[in-house]
């Protein structure tokens, strides 16, 4: 299959993207970062997914996962939402091939927790989810969004590697962990490639964290607010 990541210099994405070349799809992957993958199967395209224009021309998408984004950086509503439609509109359009639409959001989508900006995105991203899906469906495609909690990539370097913050994080987690990209990776290919019946719908999956027991806990920072409960 024909597979487009983006955000594919991202552990989560290069993982994912890892993975499905491991089981002999080919891989496509657009960041505003040189590639982290070697393969040849993989094409790497540098373009900033808020510049609808800048999108390469890539033929027969099949599946798409939406991971491009990030978090509390300065212009979330332009990466993790404006970013991922501009992407999804392209390669949906007049494109009989596509199979799986899969996004990125968030337990913040949720929970409304975590930065204001990043939180209004996330959450975006599920209603128009819930639009792709409507849209697609007759195709036979399915679209559905991934509402992760904490996973261990370097984004979240500011509190997996403080004891103190960690120790609060652990307290607060029913299952006392955080996923790995890898185990990301198992639910994208899983929601994309083996799923034919489930659309439209949104997955929470954060060890219990927001869900059982609310909360979010980052370092101190007088430009950014935590919410806690």
């Amino acid at each position: 299959m024909n597979i487009l990541i983006t955000g594919a210099s991202g552990g989560i994405c290069k993982a994912a993207a890892e993975r499905f070349l491991a089981l002999g799809h080919t891989v496509h992957g657009i960041d505003i970062l040189p590639a982290a993958v070697s393969h040849p199967d993989y094409e790497h395209h540098i373009a900033d997914i808020r510049d609808a224009d800048a999108l390469p021309k890539i033929k027969d998408v099949e599946i798409l996962f939406n991971n491009a984004g990030e978090q509390n950086g300065g212009d979330d509503i332009g990466n993790n939402l404006v970013g991922a439609i501009n992407v999804t509109e392209k390669y949906i359009k007049d494109n009989p091939a596509l199979r799986s639409v899969l996004f990125n959001a968030s337990a913040s989508a949720i929970s409304g927790q975590e930065f204001p900006e990043y939180a209004a995105a996330k959450a975006g991203l599920l209603g128009y989810m819930k639009n792709v899906a409507i849209r697609i469906a007759p195709r036979g495609a399915t679209c559905n969004a991934i509402c992760l909690g904490g996973v261990h990539t370097p984004l979240n370097d500011p509190v997996t590697t403080d004891p103190e913050l960690w120790k609060k994080i652990m307290d607060v987690t029913p299952l006392k962990k955080w996923m790995s990209a890898d185990e990301v990776a198992d639910w994208v290919v899983f929601l994309t490639l083996t799923n034919k019946s489930m659309s439209g719908q949104s997955l929470l999956i954060d060890n219990g964290e927001y869900d059982l027991k609310s909360t979010f806990v980052w370092p101190d920072d007088p430009d950014a607010e935590s919410l806690t409960t």
